[in-house]
């Protein structure tokens, strides 16, 4: 399906950015299945699209988006959404929850950001809009090292790089410019203070704290990290 039809057969318009990203071959990920990785994935990593190394994001490509739009507004679906909620799924975490777009508080063409649990009665605020979702998602993945799957630091920097380029025409200039500053960093160690008796150690090239920091100041919203229910059950 193409973006015209989706928009013509639910009745919405995409965010601006987001129709940029399709026609710039941003959204063109491939078919996920059992070979994505080891035969479709070689063939996206040098011109990354729409967040390829971003922890637990898969984005969705525009079938994909359509059969979602399906599931989430289907009334017999396990989720029950309240029928009044515009949620457009663009990605899925590995987990099966959704990040979407959220039609009903559209405000001077943005859309925020949510993200739909699909195993709690839940969405989270994570954005205002397109472009300050995608700076924020680059900024965690810049602050946090894959440890588990044994990433090297250089292939860390070098994915980091290579993400930067294919994204940094969707950013805007102060955008761009916080991150292209902190990619000459040297990785760092660092604590994150789960709870008051739990510590993780992360690597990175910025802390959680600065992190919370730029996003605070640079893409303020003031719905970011809140909640609420999207079902009555």
């Amino acid at each position: 399906m193409t973006i015209q039809e989706i928009e013509k057969k639910y009745g919405f318009e995409f965010p601006q950015l987001y129709k940029q990203l399709d026609s710039d071959g941003m959204l063109n990920i491939g078919e996920y299945g059992p070979n994505w990785y080891a035969e479709v994935y070689p063939t996206l990593k040098e011109n990354p699209p729409l967040l390829l190394h971003s922890y637990d994001f898969e984005s969705l490509n525009l079938k994909s988006v359509a059969e979602e739009i399906e599931e989430l507004r289907d009334p017999e679906d396990y989720r029950n959404i309240n029928s009044e909620f515009k949620f457009i799924p663009f990605a899925k975490s590995g987990g099966g929850d959704h990040y979407c777009f959220f039609l009903n508080e559209e405000n001077n063409g943005d859309v925020p950001i949510v993200f739909v649990w699909h195993d709690m009665n839940e969405v989270n605020y994570l954005a205002k809009n397109l472009q300050d979702f995608i700076f924020k998602v680059l900024l965690i993945d810049m602050s946090k090292q894959d440890i588990y799957n044994e990433l090297s630091d250089e292939e860390f920097r070098s994915e980091l790089e290579l993400v930067f380029k294919s994204h940094q025409k969707y950013l805007t200039d102060r955008q761009k410019e916080i991150l292209s500053e902190i990619l000459k960093r040297d990785i760092i160690e660092y604590e994150i203070n789960v709870s008051p008796k739990i510590k993780e150690s992360a690597r990175g090239l910025l802390t959680d704290i600065e992190l919370e920091s730029i996003v605070n100041d640079v893409i303020p919203f003031d719905k970011m990290n809140q909640s609420f229910k999207y079902s009555n059950d």
